[in-house]
């Protein structure tokens, strides 16, 4: 022992007067933030769902329901059962839910429940963040990151995999039948036929699951490939070079072999991760971001691989969510099309969209003559794009976009969706995306006047 004397520790103190939890965090704390932004939004869409006959235990607030949620995607704790944990454990997350424990099944349900108007408030948030001019859209960079599904490769199968088990699979249940339809008979001659028979063995059921799975499977690739043939067919058809348009007969159509379909999650596809060149079940989840601030002004999610389809959906979501185009518009190889570009340049949008990689440390070529009019829209973005201006502006696009991406997915941890179904997940990524507009808003100074 020694004679020094310390601070007394009595965990058995009672408090004279009970706390306040305006006490337990310090002045200025996300925590507080993300109350104070939910009682500036319009949560009529989510309280206009309850009915006012007052039977049974009285539902949580839903005001604290979704501050509890933003406030788990801005920590990067989207997980009922972690939330739920946290309301015990954190003090944040305690001053966030009243000091009250909502349990994992009613934070779950009241996701469910409200999901598409938690969504919607992606864009009440972002117009906080326009008055607050933490984004102008004077330069607006566009890419993609790939988020794995919440499903398995390994339960995906090609459409050629998938005949081959089909027959594989009716050849096993026809034995199968024919075994019990034996047995059967045996056991009459035995037994009687007093006996009830029309129980099926375990693995007679198992492989009629299965082979139902498939076969519902093989028809929902069959209907996307009718369904792309009469898109075809309606535009005149491909025009190979040098002949006339094929124009695809829909009742012929047939899905590619290599064509797959997840069972745990059809809409989502096997897609290759740019961070870890390895193939994973993914969902691709674009975002437009202010240059500003870094603030996300539109998401969307989509089950393509490809970019060059999205450039044009995510620009008119972009106008969709603030009321007008950006002035100026970044994006890398993958969103290069001339369709792309001529689309921008009918709208007014100062668009720079790479036309291709230039290995590192390698010059790019220099400059000579004018824009002329006889240079295909690929030159002449390339053209455009090794001037001075557009070196310039082109080098932004990185530095805006790339860290985004990185700080919902390295610092908030978003590796995989929660949710099945392209429908769900392009909710739940309005929900990341929004959390991650509430910190841009929190550090820049908080909610505007109003």
């Amino acid at each position: 022992m020694t004679d020094k004397k310390f601070k007394p520790c009595n965990r058995e103190q009672m408090f004279l007067l009970p706390p306040s939890l305006h006490e337990w965090l310090p002045e200025g704390h996300l925590a507080y933030f993300i109350i104070e932004v939910v009682e500036r939004l319009d949560l009529s869409a989510i309280y206009a769902s309850y009915g006012g006959d007052g039977r049974g235990q009285p539902p949580y607030d839903p005001a604290m329901m979704t501050a509890l949620l933003l406030y788990a995607y801005c920590v990067g704790r989207p997980s009922s059962r972690k939330i739920e944990r946290a309301c015990v454990e954190d003090v944040a997350f305690r001053v966030v839910a009243a000091n009250q424990r909502p349990d994992h099944d009613s934070i779950s349900e009241f996701r469910r429940r409200h999901l598409a108007a938690l969504a919607g408030l992606f864009v009440q948030v972002l117009d906080l963040c326009r008055e607050a001019q933490l984004c102008k859209l004077g330069h607006v960079a566009l890419d993609g990151t790939k988020v794995r599904a919440n499903a398995s490769k390994h339960k995906a199968m090609s459409y050629g995999r998938m005949k081959e088990k089909r027959d594989e699979l009716e050849l096993k249940v026809k034995e199968l039948l024919d075994l019990a339809e034996r047995v059967d008979a045996e056991e009459d001659a035995l037994y009687g036929k007093g006996v009830r028979g029309d129980e099926l063995p375990a693995e007679l059921r198992t492989k009629q699951g299965r082979l139902k799975k498939i076969e519902e499977a093989m028809a929902a690739l069959e209907a996307k490939a009718r369904a792309e043939a009469e898109a075809k067919a309606a535009a005149g058809g491909e025009q190979p070079r040098g002949r006339a348009p094929e124009v695809p007969d829909p009742e012929k159509a047939k899905p590619a072999d290599k064509a797959q379909r997840n069972f745990t999650d059809p809409e989502s596809r096997i897609m290759k991760d740019g961070a870890t060149k390895s193939f994973e079940q993914c969902y691709n989840a674009p975002a437009a971001v202010d240059g500003e601030c870094q603030v996300i002004v539109a998401a969307q999610v989509t089950p393509a691989a490809n970019d060059k389809e999205q450039l044009e959906p995510m620009v008119a979501a972009v106008a969709a969510n603030t009321g007008e185009p950006p002035a100026t518009l970044t994006a890398d190889a993958g969103y290069f099309s001339e369709a792309n570009v001529k689309a921008l340049e009918a709208k007014g949008i100062d668009g720079y969209i790479a036309v291709g990689r230039i290995k590192h440390g390698q010059a790019p070529p220099p400059v000579e003559g004018d824009l002329g009019a006889d240079l295909s829209v690929k030159d002449r973005m390339r053209r455009k794009l090794l001037t001075e201006r557009g070196r310039t502006v082109y080098a932004k696009r990185k530095a805006v976009v790339e860290p985004v991406f990185g700080q919902i997915k390295q610092a908030r941890g978003l590796r995989q969706f929660l949710l099945r179904g392209r429908e769900k997940v392009s909710a739940e990524w309005d929900l990341w995306c929004l959390g991650h507009n509430l910190l841009k808003l929190h550090r820049f100074g908080g909610l505007p006047a109003g």
